[in-house]
């Protein structure tokens, strides 16, 4: 069954997100206002060396949460993804990756925003000094892979995006040890 969008209205709009009303046509023929919202894509880099990962250590204000994440920002316009992805890396975290291979593309949230994260995966990095914004995260870590379970069952990491990424990662790695 596919729901039609039969108009978009703005509700409001700046250089992050883009709030709108939809017309929704659904199969039935009945019509519903549905938000959404519509923001650019992100991307984000999975760093993995000696069974570790690179996280931040950060603040959600939103949920007042403290948290794992992996270093992902959005997309400048027109970006290649994984250009982008390096150049957030680096500026979250202070390393600058090696050669960035695909890992996946998520939809963290489709029933509500068109929001897109392209993740790729590194095995090297160079440090090249201070991350260069330091209001980024509380600390920059490295974790062990074999951790992560045990740090989603605490709730230590809850982004979904990072979940889906370390979760995927860890099957790789998984599956090439086989």
């Amino acid at each position: 069954m596919r729901w039609e969008v039969r108009s978009e209205k703005p509700l409001f709009t700046d250089e992050w997100l883009d709030v709108r009303i939809a017309d929704v046509e659904l199969p039935d023929g009945r019509h519903l206002d549905h938000r959404l919202i519509r923001t650019r894509p992100g991307a984000g880099v999975v760093l993995l060396r000696d069974d570790q990962v690179l996280l931040l250590w950060r603040h959600r204000f939103i949920t007042d949460s403290w948290g794992y994440e992996i270093p992902l920002g959005k997309l400048e316009p027109g970006e290649d993804p994984a250009a982008g992805a390096a150049r957030e890396f680096e500026e979250e975290t202070g390393w600058r990756p090696g050669p960035l291979e695909f890992l996946l593309r998520v939809e963290p949230t489709p029933g509500l925003y068109d929001g897109v994260h392209h993740i790729y995966r590194a095995d090297a990095a160079t440090r090249i000094g201070p991350p260069e914004d330091a209001i980024e995260s509380e600390r920059i870590e490295w974790v062990a892979l074999a951790s992560v379970p045990r740090l989603v069952a605490d709730g230590k990491i809850s982004s979904g995006t990072t979940l889906a990424a370390l979760l995927y990662a860890m099957t790789q790695a998984a599956e090439a040890r086989s």
